[in-house]
């Protein structure tokens, strides 16, 4: 154990548990087998090899940028290569681009001599220092020419090469040993072919094409020639095309299908000139009992107001009467009882202070509580009234509060009781997320069935609350099973994985369908939140690569057709966010969209704004041709340009993770202001309208 080992610990296992998953969810579960390659990707520390800021992202299965403006491959295809190399231990091994020097080590956990060349002297130096100070003694690191194999410890059992030359060069092939194996990456474009040259006999070798990949050009003078006079078909940047050194294309024809793309979003998109129109275009949504309205960010005024008018047309003409919104229970009371003409909550807090508050305390939001306010005074049944209810799970301190304000008006001895169970959270309920640390740190559920037991308590006397008053009844049992969730969800969310994102949705969505039983037979909602959380996780990475799954994919599995998923995108513009989490708001310039994501073939249709079916109302032909995995980008309440690709992309499949998708090429920051209360007097706030 080193001494940052010793210093570390905590973090160390973070990194120990996110490396097992990796290999678990990024390597195993698509199709890697070899039990050696699994272990050496299990036991070499990814971290090492990146700069301290991108340590945070080393097990993401991506690759990442390092010194010399050069990249480290993805994990999946460095364990792709080693595979295909087929090495077992006592081969003498051979890489050519060794980058950083991870896949040099990750083959030297299994081989017994790995020699890798790297011509940036920089970089040599570097892997050189990481392999010794990982105790990897038997990797070298050589500064030369790669392309001309190393003779002085030739022959090899295995060759691989990190980067993209036009033809195998003929050096390397007579450097493999009879039944040698050489892994290269070959092609005259961006794109290469992943080729296995298997050596034969003395003058007789086979080749094998493993799929399309894209590496930086091989550069030497069996390549594309000297750096000065190198012509390598086109560069590869990955900040500006998205692909880096070591990135498994999905197919050979991905690259045509992208250009043709931006044309069938043209000819299927239906534009649309107003918020009114775009209403009518969704109406066609109207007759499902679940309305899904994602937003490709947490700060875009058109993604507001759009859904916005979605909504009210759907309460106004179809009887919706349910707005379900990504935010805290005890906050959305105190709007709902505005929209609802019902008297204040008393809540410990004022609604939505805590970040991100230009979420919900911005200038769209108010104009549509006004709007819909003014709707449910035309609904002469109060029991029809739209109501506006959150569905998230991080007000553990004020849903306590609101449980034992309503245990003290309906029943002072289950009130005691229930202080004496939430005692155990008290010391953190103004920084949950120390609950958590502590909890792990400790070893068991310190406070797990003191809450348990409070919710239990509780539902043991529904019958006689819910006689007093079920409306307050329902508020204080969601309450508490948001307390009991969030207990789960801030233990688990140290341990890192799907688990924490998976509660967190399953708890939306279970109160999603509690507010739906709690409403009447005849409910319907309309729910907005995040494009992450909306979309079939299902055709997505999330759910794909790192197991997660959200309520647009629950919705789908209970209510089938009945309910209708709607992501929203945008090109460029400004937005509200923040740099880190609990930073100040600032209004932030989007980058214009990268040309591999769906938002670039939007963009390149050439319409300022469309509505575009993708579900089964549309055509085969273009439900099939945006089925194409392609980037798609997403900007939370955190929003950092400079690592854009890393921190805001993922891979999904636009027809099978939505049934429709809104479109605006340029799009503005929502009305709120960076300090914490923009709209005046807490007190007043929204009741000052």
């Amino acid at each position: 154990m080193t001494a940052a080992d010793a210093k570390h610990p905590e973090e160390n296992d973070r990194l120990a548990r996110d490396r097992a998953f990796m290999v678990a969810r990024h390597l195993g579960a698509r199709g890697i087998t070899d039990p050696q390659v699994l272990r050496a990707m299990g036991e070499v520390p990814r971290e090492a090899f990146v700069s301290e800021p991108l340590a945070e992202f080393a097990y993401e299965d991506a690759p990442l940028p390092i010194e010399a403006g050069q990249t480290i491959s993805q994990p999946y295809i460095v364990a792709r290569m080693v595979e295909l190399a087929e090495l077992r231990p006592g081969d003498n091994v051979l890489e050519v681009g060794a980058g950083s020097g991870y896949a040099a080590a990750v083959m030297g956990r299994i081989a017994d001599k790995v020699y890798a060349i790297e011509r940036h002297e920089e970089l040599a130096r570097l892997a050189q220092a990481r392999e010794a100070k990982l105790g990897y003694d038997n990797v070298e690191i050589i500064c030369a020419d790669g392309t001309k194999g190393w003779t002085e410890a030739a022959p090899f059992d295995a060759i691989m090469v990190s980067a993209g030359g036009p033809k195998i060069p003929e050096t390397l092939k007579q450097q493999l040993a009879v039944g040698g194996r050489l892994v290269i990456p070959v092609g005259r474009d961006i794109h290469q072919t992943l080729m296995l040259v298997r050596r034969t006999g003395e003058d007789t070798f086979e080749q094998e094409d493993h799929g399309a990949v894209t590496f930086v050009p091989l550069i030497g003078e069996e390549g594309w020639g000297a750096p000065e006079t190198a012509k390598a078909p086109t560069k590869i940047d990955s900040a500006t095309t998205g692909y880096a050194n070591g990135l498994l294309i999905p197919s050979q024809h991905a690259k045509v299908v992208r250009t043709n793309l931006s044309h069938v979003i043209a000819d299927a998109a239906e534009p649309f000139g107003d918020l009114d129109e775009l209403a009518t275009l969704a109406e066609r949504f109207a007759n499902r009992r679940v309305v899904l309205l994602g937003e490709a960010t947490h700060g875009t005024a058109e993604f507001y107001d759009a859904r916005a008018r979605i909504t009210e047309m759907l309460v106004r003409k179809h009887g919706f009467n349910v707005v379900a919104v990504e935010a805290d229970w005890p906050d959305a009371t105190v709007y709902d009882a505005l929209v609802r003409g019902l008297p204040r909550p008393a809540v410990p807090t004022e609604a939505f202070s805590r970040f991100p508050a230009w979420m919900w305390r911005n200038g769209q939001v108010r104009d549509f509580l006004a709007r819909l306010e003014a709707i449910n005074e035309t609904i002469a049944d109060p029991d029809k009234r739209a109501g506006f209810y959150g569905l998230d799970v991080y007000s553990m301190a004020s849903s306590i509060e609101a449980v034992l304000n309503y245990l003290d008006g309906v029943d002072p001895d289950a009130a005691r009781i229930a202080r004496e169970r939430y005692g155990c959270l008290a010391p953190f309920r103004t920084e949950p997320a120390r609950y958590g640390h502590m909890a792990m740190s400790r070893g068991f559920a310190v406070c797990e069935t003191p809450v348990t037991k409070a919710l239990v308590d509780l539902l043991k006397n529904r019958l006689d609350y819910l006689a007093k008053d079920g409306d307050a009844f329902f508020d204080a049992e969601q309450n508490a099973r948001i307390v009991m969730a969030a207990e789960l969800y801030y233990r688990i969310m140290y341990y890192g994985g799907a688990r924490s994102w998976n509660l967190r949705d399953e708890h939306m969505f279970d109160t999603l369908e509690r507010v739906l039983a709690h409403r009447g037979s005849d409910s319907k909602a309309v729910v907005w939140a995040h494009n992450s959380h909306i979309g079939n996780a299902m055709f997505t990475e999330m759910g794909q690569v790192r197991g997660e799954h959200n309520i647009g994919q629950l919705a789908r599995a209970r209510f089938a057709d009945q309910c209708a998923l709607i992501g929203f995108g945008t090109d460029r513009g400004t937005v509200a966010a923040a740099s880190n989490w609990d930073e100040p708001m600032e209004v932030k310039r989007v980058r214009p969209a990268r040309d591999d994501s769906y938002e670039g073939r939007s963009r390149e249709a050439g319409i300022d704004a469309f509505f575009l079916e993708t579900g089964t109302g549309q055509k085969d032909s273009v439900r099939e041709a945006l089925a194409e995995p392609l980037l798609e980008r997403a900007i939370g309440v955190i929003y950092r340009p400079e690592t854009e690709l890393l921190s805001h992309y993922f891979q999904a499949e636009l027809s099978r993770q939505f049934d429709a998708w809104v479109w605006f090429t340029e799009t503005n920051a929502v009305d709120a202001r960076p300090q914490a209360h923009p709209h005046g007097p807490d007190e007043t706030y929204p009741f000052g309208l």
